[in-house]
């Protein structure tokens, strides 16, 4: 028997059915995903390459990473109470920056200092944190140490997040103790 003569809704039809693999192949490799992104071998401590797993070097990473979050946020203004990129107060700021790691802290100054793993201040690594008691007979403010006697931290009303020294006078004479929380298992 003889096939009907392909109206154009049938040609139509033979078209696509024809071309469905052929389609159905060029749509697949559209949805290949794009190669990983590389990591620049300068920048090991990068933050968004941490997977959160690892033996003492990913602790230090971790460390690593804590301090360099931080240093991302140099010029975030002040806010009493602030802990998001919108304004931080000391203690937002670090909460902050854990947070980013996937650890937890306290919420305030005090808190942070009295559940942090204690550091003797000539072991302080980058990523650890520094208290302050100002004006007060408990602590009430606190930074994260970045190396070379530098923290950071959100000082105060009208200041935004910036870098100062453990040797400058004023942080000299109130230092506190040091403390750390990034060897801690991300929860």
């Amino acid at each position: 028997m003889r096939a009907p003569p392909a109206r154009k809704s049938g040609q139509v039809y033979f078209f696509l059915n024809r071309s469905v693999p052929f389609l159905l192949v060029a749509l697949l490799a559209g949805c290949h995903s794009a190669p990983a992104k590389r990591v620049n071998a300068g920048d090991p401590f990068d933050p968004n390459q941490w997977n959160g797993g690892g033996g003492v070097a990913a602790e230090q990473n971790r460390g690593e990473a804590l301090a360099n979050i931080a240093l991302g946020l140099r010029g975030i203004r002040y806010r009493y109470g602030g802990s998001t990129r919108d304004g931080f107060d000391c203690s937002g700021l670090v909460f902050y920056a854990h947070r980013q790691l996937g650890l937890t802290v306290p919420r305030t100054s005090r808190d942070q200092a009295e559940q942090a793993e204690e550091v003797k201040p000539r072991k302080l690594q980058r990523g650890d944190l520094v208290f302050f008691r100002i004006g007060s007979r408990r602590v009430n403010h606190v930074g994260i140490y970045i190396g070379e006697r530098r923290f950071v931290h959100a000082p105060g009303a009208g200041k935004p997040v910036t870098v100062n020294s453990l040797d400058d006078e004023f942080y000299e004479k109130n230092f506190e103790s040091a403390g750390r929380f990034w060897e801690q298992e991300p929860r």
